[in-house]
């Protein structure tokens, strides 16, 4: 129980120390790097160029060439895959379109911040009513097997966008 005190409080004073020597230097010495933090923190190597920000269109391009290998895409079915990837690409650029106009609006008021999303909304809904009847078609020739996998990678891809239900103690 001692050693247990005795442990306690020399981390208290230990504390008390580092407060009271932080406190005692100037707020400039805290503010200013020293030669040697500066020196540590350049970088070892030279700095690269930073990746351009992928685009909306580019990530959908991504997710329809990831889309069509597992899903296993026959070459019977790619005039319907093709409507399928169609549909990805126009909703792609209506929803940034959509996202650009509210990026370039200079300010808005609280109703005109409401539009906006609106907008985005909108493109989307319209872009997943044209990419619905595509899908479907293209469902519908598909093997059992094959829907079943197209099944299992539309139910993961949707899980990780939606809100996760609170654990139950």
């Amino acid at each position: 129980m001692i050693q247990r005190f005795d442990l306690a409080a020399r981390s208290v004073a230990a504390a008390t120390f580092l407060a009271a020597a932080l406190l005692a230097m100037p707020a400039a010495a805290l503010a200013r790097p020293s030669a040697l933090q500066v020196a540590q923190a350049a970088p070892a190597a030279p700095a690269q160029p930073a990746k351009p920000k992928r685009t909306r269109v580019d990530r959908v391009e991504m997710r329809i060439t990831q889309l069509h290998a597992e899903l296993k895409i026959t070459p019977a079915q790619e005039t319907l895959w093709n409507a399928v990837a169609q549909a990805m690409r126009d909703d792609a650029k209506a929803m940034e379109q959509a996202i650009e106009q509210r990026r370039q609006a200079k300010s808005m008021t609280a109703v005109d911040d409401l539009k906006s999303y609106q907008a985005i909304a909108d493109a989307h809904a319209q872009g997943l009513q044209k990419l619905v009847p595509a899908f479907q078609a293209l469902y519908g020739a598909m093997p059992p097997e094959q829907q079943k996998v197209a099944d299992a990678v539309f139910r993961g891809s949707h899980r990780r966008h939606a809100p996760r239900k609170p654990k139950q103690p």
